[in-house]
């Protein structure tokens, strides 16, 4: 089935090459990375993962009943009120932690993974799918890097998403490239959480940036769970 021309034109948007900003400040991340040490990138794929498995599995995350029967329209009026409200908790976050210097900042991200984490559950309930099954927590992973990795590196996400409920998935989280997964969210998000570092300006920035990554994130979702609907996730989900 042909998809709309707004979730046709999302999808080549993601796909499109970084312009020479990006490309930029790209490069300069792939190369402090080479810098780092193989055991530092190690101990902080594990320190993600743990933390990401643990969000996934929480007993926070256990999401009700998923939602049937609505049209699209409601299901994407809730959606919007899920992102409005975590958009204002993580700005106040980073606001908060901005202003705290050093540590309090250090502590705005896993503060930060688990608002976006418990968004993208949420989104997943309003869009009829059930949170806690291992195929939906696989999904929920590929929508994170859908919103926070490289054009490249989205366009085998995407690859991977397509006929998602068509096709078989892996029986375990250990099959999940988590290396892949912290390395594309760190690069993504490294440069723009650096300002909240900065004495006075950090308070200010922190929130915004807060803002906007959890804007991104949920309209990430939004569009992805559309875009399963139209690729033949289940007659409960209208298309129209």
């Amino acid at each position: 089935m042909e998809l709309s021309p707004d979730l046709l034109a999302w999808r080549a948007d993601l796909t499109k090459p970084a312009g020479p900003l990006n490309g930029l400040a790209r490069a300069t991340q792939q190369r402090i990375n080479r810098i780092i040490p193989e055991k530092v990138h190690a101990a902080i794929t594990v320190a993600i993962e743990g933390m990401t498995r643990a969000l996934l599995v929480g007993s926070d995350f256990t999401t009700g009943s998923p939602m049937l029967g609505l049209t699209l329209d409601e299901r994407r009026a809730k959606a919007a009120k899920a992102i409005d409200g975590w958009k204002t908790a993580a700005a106040a976050e980073g606001g908060i932690t901005g202003a705290g210097g050093f540590l309090m900042a250090a502590a705005d991200f896993p503060l930060l993974m688990s608002f976006k984490i418990k968004l993208l559950f949420e989104i997943a309930a309003v869009f009829g799918h059930d949170g806690t099954e291992l195929p939906e927590r696989l999904y929920i992973l590929h929508i994170f890097e859908l919103a926070f990795s490289d054009a490249q590196h989205r366009a085998g996400v995407l690859a991977a998403m397509d006929d998602w409920d068509a096709r078989p998935h892996p029986a375990h989280l250990d099959d999940f490239d988590w290396r892949a997964f912290q390395q594309q969210y760190r690069d993504h998000i490294d440069l723009a959480k650096l300002a909240q570092f900065i004495p006075v300006v950090g308070a200010p920035l922190g929130a915004i940036v807060n803002w906007r990554l959890v804007e991104r994130l949920g309209r990430t979702a939004v569009m992805a769970y559309r875009m399963r609907a139209e690729q033949g996730a289940g007659s409960e989900i209208p298309l129209l």
